[in-house]
């Protein structure tokens, strides 16, 4: 037999209804938000992910060359082309421009638990005004998904990159070595970070003046630690959170993120129940226009790793509505198909949810068969019952049946599902 790649997975019915459940609700809380979503595709020229990420990235990613000889990757993420199609075809739309998506995405990694080489990524983009306004936007809609998909223990934790380039930056670090650094402390690799900063030129008493700020976690007065700018932007977002009513937010300045064009406030969300590979949701401010030949353009967004965030469910005992059919029709006789095909065509143009045997079951087998796909009624179809106009409704639930007229059976179906 022919298995399917590592690090990819097949998702039966059962699976799928459940994920495009889960999906139907981000998309409608994005939708309440006023953002619109967008659709880009699923290769693009390699250079799109080396110019955000650097050469390194190719050794993680899907890179290949087509048969034009151009070099081609699968995306393994998405705010990179959704911010190339703004670049290419949405610059001139009215600001804010809030879009969404949702999406795979592909890794050349390891899998592992909660982690895929194929996997599935729900993302947000707002571009706007350089603001605390649309970073709170960004964070609410975030927590609201949240919300909305039902999952019970998640921390918000809220950082600004500007304080750490800041403290580098004064310590003599140049912008050449500064991502490293940032890197490794977005890791809390203190060791190998401390290496790096020594290695920059910044003193003993430097490295550890950074390497407390990363620890510094806390409610919104923790701020009391920095100043300037940063502490002002962080000060501003979390009232406005308030204001929205998202009060399960702090302070964690150790949120780094790692990625040379975040630029401001950067945010994660954990679900615990994960254990250590806990992180569902990630952003911050950014910008990436000017790589990709736009103008410098303030943009700020987040992404959720789905089949994390749907573990994390799982985990405190999620369960999607259950699969159910409105109506199975059952033909008694060979006789009465044609008309147990019309009534279950009906069913259907009226927008009914209706099977029909098509197995040619007898009529004990065909009730277990309407139990199995969580039929609510059982349209049964006779010769005797059809020379009088009417079938027989049987409730699935209950087990009453009764005779219906033909006529008035779409609105019993109707009303019996409500």
């Amino acid at each position: 037999m022919i298995q399917r790649p590592r690090g990819t997975r097949d998702f039966g019915p059962e699976e799928m209804e459940k994920r495009r459940y889960l999906e139907g609700l981000m998309r409608a809380e994005a939708a309440v938000f006023g953002f619109r979503e967008v659709a880009t595709p699923i290769f693009e020229h390699t250079e799109l992910f080396t110019l955000k990420s650097g050469p390194n990235v190719v050794e993680e990613i899907y890179a290949f060359q087509d048969k034009g000889g151009r070099d081609i990757s699968l995306r393994p993420e998405l705010t990179a082309p959704v911010m190339r199609f703004f670049v290419n075809d949405l610059s001139t739309s009215p600001r804010p421009l809030k879009m969404f998506y949702f999406g795979q995405c592909f890794r050349y990694e390891r899998p592992q638990s909660g982690r895929y080489r194929e996997f599935f990524q729900f993302g947000a983009e707002l571009i706007g005004n350089l603001g605390p306004e649309s970073d709170a936007e960004v964070i609410a809609l975030a927590a609201s998904i949240m919300k909305r998909i039902g999952i019970k223990e998640y921390n918000i934790r809220i950082g600004h990159i500007g304080v750490l380039r800041g403290m580098l930056a004064e310590a003599g670090v140049t912008a050449e070595n500064a991502p490293p650094i940032l890197q490794k402390l977005d890791k809390k690799e203190y060791d190998e970070a401390r290496l790096r900063m020594a290695g920059a030129g910044m003193v003993p008493e430097q490295i550890e003046r950074v390497i407390e700020i990363t620890r510094t976690v806390g409610p919104i007065g923790t701020l009391d630690k920095i100043g300037g700018d940063a502490k002002a932007h962080l000060q501003a977002i979390f009232r406005i959170l308030a204001d929205y009513g998202i009060t399960n937010v702090e302070v964690d300045l150790g949120v780094v993120r790692g990625l040379d064009y975040y630029t401001g406030m950067v945010f994660e969300m954990d679900a615990p129940s994960l254990g250590a590979e806990k992180q569902i949701c990630g952003g911050g401010s950014y910008s990436l226009t000017e790589l990709f030949g736009g103008e410098r353009t303030f943009s700020t967004g987040f992404g959720i790793g789905f089949d994390r965030t749907l573990l994390a469910l799982e985990k405190e005992g999620f369960q999607a509505p259950a699969h159910a059919v409105d109506a199975y029709v059952i033909p008694v006789t060979e006789a009465v198909k044609d008309q147990a095909f019309r009534i279950a065509g009906q069913l259907r143009g009226a927008g009914v949810s209706a099977e029909v045997d098509l197995m040619g079951r007898n009529m004990s087998k065909n009730f277990k068969y309407a139990a199995a796909i969580n039929a609510r009624n059982a349209v049964i179809v006779g010769e005797k019952e059809l020379a009088s106009g009417s079938v027989a409704v049987r409730d699935m639930t209950s087990g009453e049946q009764k005779m219906v007229k033909l006529e008035e059976l779409l609105p019993e179906i109707e009303r019996a599902n409500k």
